[in-house]
């Protein structure tokens, strides 16, 4: 198995005028191709920062993160752009679909954007409505969709452009138990059919013993359970 993800040391400190705030405290971590991860930890201890920062979101105070042939610690935001469309895919907390876009648009538009050919990218986006169940709701805007339907079109929006590495940042925070538990079958089962590799933060440790490594953030220390 190859590394697809390693993290050596890695600090985020954000200062401002009275006081310097350390988040991130030398974190370390190696995913290998496949595998999927999954990070505990109460609010507040790091959990999204790391996240944010393996997205290409937002940039680290030290250390070095390589994911695939890149390098995002020194990278610009060309590349980090490129990262983002191509190796990664995101899913957060809250759904962030387009608002005035249908459930199939909002899946078929990161392909599209990303120089797929429209009928190539719109085959792509109805195989993954399919996948995740939702082909009959494929014309129906966000405000037309439960909060699990629209986690569901989130799933497969993220990987509508293949990438190989899921970041998916407390995916089921928002929801009921019941879409919580289903949301997060759905992600694992998703991750395994396309062979992707995962890194899954969440506070629910149900869905995170459903994953191949448990790790634990505390007080911006990541270490294995």
């Amino acid at each position: 198995m190859s590394e697809i993800l390693t993290i050596e040391n890695l600090t985020k400190n954000y200062v401002t005028q009275s006081e310097s705030l350390s988040v991130l405290k030398g974190v370390n971590l190696s995913v290998q191709a496949g595998q999927r991860v999954c990070v505990i930890g109460e609010s507040g201890n790091g959990k999204s920062t790391l996240l944010n920062i393996l997205g290409g979101i937002d940039s680290a105070s030290g250390g070095r993160v390589v994911a695939g042939p890149y390098e995002l610690t020194k990278m610009g935001e060309d590349e980090l752009t490129e990262y983002r469309s191509k190796f990664v895919g995101l899913i957060f907390q809250f759904h962030y679909l387009l608002k005035d876009f249908s459930a199939l648009e909002n899946i078929f538009l990161p392909a599209y954007m990303a120089g797929v050919p429209k009928a190539q990218a719109m085959e792509k986006a109805k195989k993954l409505l399919a996948d995740v169940g939702l082909t009959e709701r494929a014309d129906h805007l966000p405000s037309e969709l439960s909060g699990g339907e629209r986690q569901r079109i989130a799933v497969a929006r993220a990987l509508i452009n293949d990438p190989q590495l899921i970041l998916a940042d407390e995916p089921t925070g928002n929801l009921d138990p019941a879409n919580a538990a289903m949301i997060g079958d759905l992600l694992f089962d998703m991750t395994r059919r396309y062979n992707k590799s995962l890194l899954l933060v969440t506070h629910d440790m149900g869905l995170a013993k459903k994953g191949d490594r448990l790790c634990e953030m505390k007080d911006g220390v990541l270490n294995e359970r």
